[in-house]
């Protein structure tokens, strides 16, 4: 792969956090090469956005943008995708590989951020207090009968690094730990008291079901009609994993019927979602604009792996977290 020197490389930088709480981290970009390129629009792009900025671009620090394949036939000279972020879903993983192209993230960054907003949609569903605020704002009173986490037993499906923060988390409030990963830490499970369980159990068991899980063929729509029947009468999701995690048809019509209590949001498989989006309707529906990772801490770790991602291999190096790429 032919590397041009770093100060004649360009960047395009599109998350729309980058460098928000630690302005340092933009002249040390800018400094380091010929020119970079910034998304002014506050959201992601699509397909359709990034096909006329990706031409000239060497890297490109990536945030929940559509990286189809006609974009990066449309990028020639890119050598990197850098995803600030974990999650890859949204990168045609398979023509960037083709293409010569590393595709790197940055794990762990933002996994105590995403596990903290667990914790409080966790106990913001349990005890109803998004729909509290609002009744006693509006001059009423409230009674609501609340849900205690003490005693109760949470489904984590998904013990990878947000996950276990999520456990570590828990184990304060005296309750029981199930969870599921194919590759389960045993390790880690004994020192938190955690308690390997199947999804099929999980889904029997649990009082609160947490998603921490990718989007891969084998988890897109892993909670639906018949996983939701299987669940416990009054159980609580909460989802701040990927929006394809769940049938939201499913979902709707469980909550409905009162056979789910309540579920937390932070993703949708349409982002934002669409106004008539039914869940929407709901008062038991806690909805957060996918701000998982939308703290200081957060972004300035993402800032800084995605830019030490991105420049190493511009430089010729081989990155630390690759997730595809040349012989690979």
């Amino acid at each position: 792969m032919l590397i041009k020197p770093l100060n004649q490389c360009s960047i395009l930088v599109t998350p729309t956090s980058f460098a928000k709480y630690d302005k340092h981290y933009i002249p040390m970009l800018e400094n380091s090469v010929n020119r970079v390129s910034y998304n002014r629009s506050g959201k992601p792009f699509s397909e359709r956005d990034l096909i006329p900025l990706v031409a000239g671009i060497d890297g490109f620090i990536a945030g929940l943008d559509d990286i189809t394949s006609n974009v990066i036939k449309t990028a020639r000279n890119l050598k990197v995708i850098s995803r600030y972020g974990v999650g890859v879903d949204r990168v045609d993983l398979k023509a960037a590989k083709k293409a010569s192209i590393f595709v790197t993230n940055t794990p762990g960054a933002n996994s105590v951020s995403v596990a903290e907003l667990t914790i409080g949609l966790a106990i913001s569903a349990a005890r109803n207090i998004p729909e509290a605020n609002a009744r006693t704002k509006n001059g009423t009173w409230p009674r609501f009968s609340g849900v205690s986490l003490s005693g109760k037993t949470f489904g984590i499906i998904g013990l990878g690094s947000i996950g276990k923060e999520v456990a570590k988390r828990l184990s304060c409030f005296n309750v029981k730990i199930l969870a599921y990963d194919i590759n389960f830490d045993a390790g880690f499970a004994s020192q938190y008291g955690i308690v390997y369980a199947d999804t099929d159990r999980i889904f029997t068991s649990s009082d609160f079901i947490l998603l921490h899980i990718p989007v891969l063929k084998d988890t897109v729509n892993i909670i639906n009609k018949n996983s939701l029947e299987k669940m416990k009468q009054g159980a609580i999701l909460i989802n701040t994993a990927r929006g394809e995690l769940v049938d939201e048809d499913a979902l709707y019509e469980s909550l409905r019927s009162g056979h789910l209590r309540a579920a937390a949001l932070d993703t949708f498989k349409e982002e934002p979602p669409n106004p008539q989006n039914k869940l929407l309707t709901l008062p038991q529906v806690i909805a957060v604009p996918h701000m998982g990772a939308a703290t200081d801490d957060a972004s300035n770790e993402m800032t800084r792996i995605s830019i030490e991602e991105c420049l190493a291999v511009l430089r010729g190096e081989m990155p630390k977290h690759a997730v595809t790429g040349p012989g690979l």
